[in-house]
């Protein structure tokens, strides 16, 4: 479902079943602090304070909802993910690589249109080559050996980049092509990067 506005009566029932606490006058009052002091600049808007109907499940239960929420959430995740047309899931590694390792854009002092960087070395290992990386997501080296190439993994991991939620609700890690920071072309280049046998992720 488009901007993961859940069905009215799903949310209404969730909200019944949260504990009151969750919707205490704190978090209004911490929200107007926030906005308060936020001060827009650039392509830096206030609108990034706002959470849409999926962040405020996540938010609202401590990244835990309910079990049946969160499978419907997730299902509709995944039916928003818009695949190449042309049914090509890998591009290039080499600029995969580069596009993994450049964390650059979205900052208030970026131009508006410029590509972004993916900065997944932010958080998670690609090549043993890496002098450092995070480690808030699982190691990516090795993926192809672990996973291999068939058609349905290079269809999840394309899926995965696009909108991670479609896979784990309250993941951390962003939703790439959902919120436009990378294009198809960059989502296929990561693919690449952790598919192709040529790709260090794989050496």
């Amino acid at each position: 479902m488009k901007n993961n506005i859940m069905p009215a009566a799903m949310a209404t029932l969730l909200m019944i079943a949260l504990p009151a606490a969750a919707e205490g006058d704190y978090r209004a009052k911490a929200i107007a602090v926030i906005k308060k002091d936020f001060q827009p600049r650039g392509q830096a808007s206030i609108d990034r304070l706002a959470e849409d109907g999926l962040q405020a499940v996540c938010n609202r239960t401590g990244n835990k909802p309910p079990e049946g929420v969160g499978r419907a959430m997730e299902a509709d995740q995944l039916a928003d993910v818009k695949y190449p047309a042309d049914g090509k899931l890998m591009g290039d590694w080499k600029a995969g690589e580069k596009l993994a390792q450049s964390g650059r854009g979205f900052t208030w002092s970026d131009k508006p249109g410029l590509p972004v960087g993916g900065n997944c070395y932010n958080c998670h290992q690609i090549s043993p080559k890496e002098t450092s990386f995070g480690t808030i997501g699982p190691s990516l080296y090795q993926f192809l050996k672990l996973r291999g190439t068939q058609p349905d993994i290079q269809k999840y991991v394309y899926s995965k980049i696009y909108n991670a939620k479609a896979y784990n609700l309250c993941s951390d890690m962003p939703r790439f092509g959902h919120i436009g920071a990378l294009g198809e072309k960059q989502i296929k280049d990561l693919v690449a990067l952790l598919l192709d046998p040529e790709s260090p992720a794989n050496k």
